[in-house]
């Protein structure tokens, strides 16, 4: 099922929301692929966010986090409506509202 997700900056949690429900959260891992969808045209927000079918961890702990090395920052402009960035895989999304592209570390 399609799941979109987006930050809800009145509450400081993320949103995770498909046709059934709706779930907030404080930190989100989301591993797998993922796109940008782009809504300008939308009256209220949001106009922009991510969205997947993958499996989506919500909460997850510091131990599963040290498997992955942050890689560069999803950043959302939300004037122009723009992200830097419009598909990849994986992604976590963090505390502080930052959303990261991230990559699993080799352990050789």
């Amino acid at each position: 099922m399609k799941n979109k997700i987006y930050r809800c900056n009145c509450r400081k949690t993320w949103s995770i929301q498909n046709r059934k429900t709706k779930i907030s959260a404080q930190t989100i891992l989301l591993h797998g692929e993922w796109m940008a969808e782009l809504k300008p045209e939308r009256k209220s927000d949001p106009k922009g966010f991510v969205s997947t079918n993958q499996a989506i961890i919500i909460n997850p702990e510091a131990g599963m986090l040290e498997q992955y090395e942050k890689v560069e920052k999803l950043m959302y402009d939300k004037e122009k409506v723009h992200f830097n960035l419009m598909r990849g895989k994986d992604l976590f999304f963090a505390e502080d509202g930052t959303c990261y592209i991230i990559k699993k570390i080799n352990k050789n």
